[in-house]
């Protein structure tokens, strides 16, 4: 499966930057950010593309104040989608931007206007972000595109997580990824739950990969260690400019330091291989063998007192020491001399 060029098969983890809110209104930050994220060794970037108008209903009733111990509890929905957006004057010109350095980019919409909008882009995929997996007719129009389609499971049950593969699946697009993801910002450690990404892979049949939300980078290099093959962390380009998303968003610093983690852990995971390498055929003069640990004379019997297995591995392998005990030897042998079956009598 491929995310614009990049085969997620053959050229290892994809690492997406999510931008969110974190241009804190300022275009000049958002391209600035884009930039940094190319440098980091992203491979892409991530916008959100909505409104507040396409988030949620200008209203003060209480249902629309957030309250759930959350970085914004108090703040009204629409005001708050309002300063967290993406003005989408600015999309052209950071797609273009985007393509001129050569990361991906991409976005999040939230309901078929933007994904109507997104697509005179062309992205290379699309996002589902977390509480949208329960919107079918969002994935549904979105997945008709026919782009790889990036969907987040936090908050979602088993079975619309199933529904979100089956809907995608029904409008024959089979390019799908589901993303583990703990819809806390920032999320505790202990609800990460990362051994659910390799059962999302086997239970639904999909690449899987993480969503992180969590401090610092040991969960993405968990991620990547249990077989995550998507990582998309929010990136901000100084936390000092603050914003909605800065508290739990990777600096440049920061996302350099993990990106550099991730590759690292990419080859220490390496591939099942058996095969007998040259550095290993040339290690093996340190393993063991049977050697002769005393004087051995014409006609004297091998015992555990003349034979043992010691380094390096000129003689015998050691799995015929019960086979040379209790046998004559052919001729003297002096101390130290690697064992060889024409030495058996």
């Amino acid at each position: 499966m491929k995310i614009g060029n990049f085969d997620l098969e053959r050229d290892g983890v994809y690492i997406v930057a999510e931008l969110s809110a974190n241009h804190n209104g300022d275009l000049q930050i958002a391209l600035q950010t884009i930039k940094a994220a190319k440098e980091c060794g992203a491979n892409a970037i991530k916008l959100q593309t909505y409104t507040a108008d396409t988030m949620t209903l200008k209203s003060n009733k209480e249902d629309f104040i957030v309250n759930g111990g959350t970085l914004w509890d108090g703040k009204n929905l629409h005001q708050l989608y309002e300063w967290a957006s993406t003005p989408w004057q600015w999309h052209k010109e950071l797609f273009e931007y985007a393509r001129s350095i050569d990361i991906d980019i991409f976005s999040s919409p939230f309901d078929k206007t933007a994904v109507d909008f997104l697509e005179t882009f062309n992205p290379p995929a699309y996002k589902i972000a977390s509480f949208e997996i329960t919107d079918y007719e969002l994935i549904r129009y979105t997945a008709s595109k026919m782009k790889a389609m990036i969907i987040s499971t936090g908050i979602a049950t088993i079975q619309e997580i199933q529904d979100a593969v089956n809907i995608c699946k029904d409008v024959g697009n089979e390019d799908i990824i589901l993303l583990k993801c703990t819809s806390a910002y920032p999320a505790p450690l202990k609800e990460a739950n990362l051994k659910m990404i390799p059962n999302l892979a086997q239970t639904f049949g999909v690449i899987s990969g993480f969503s992180d939300h969590t401090l610092g980078s040991i969960a993405p290099i968990t991620a990547v260690a249990l077989g995550a093959r998507v990582i998309e962390k929010h990136f901000i380009l100084d936390k000092s400019i603050g914003g909605a998303d800065a508290e739990f968003s990777m600096d440049k610093k920061e996302f350099t330091e993990m990106i550099q983690a991730l590759r690292d852990t990419e080859k220490l995971l390496g591939k099942v291989d058996y095969s007998m390498t040259e550095k290993k055929l040339k290690n093996r003069q340190f393993s063991r063998s049977l050697y002769v640990s005393k004087d051995i004379k014409k006609g004297e019997t091998f015992t555990e007192e003349n034979i043992r297995s010691v380094r390096p591995s000129n003689g015998l392998h050691p799995k015929y020491l019960k086979e040379v005990l209790g046998k004559k030897s052919r001729k003297n042998i002096a101390f130290a001399t690697a064992m060889k079956h024409k030495y058996i009598g």
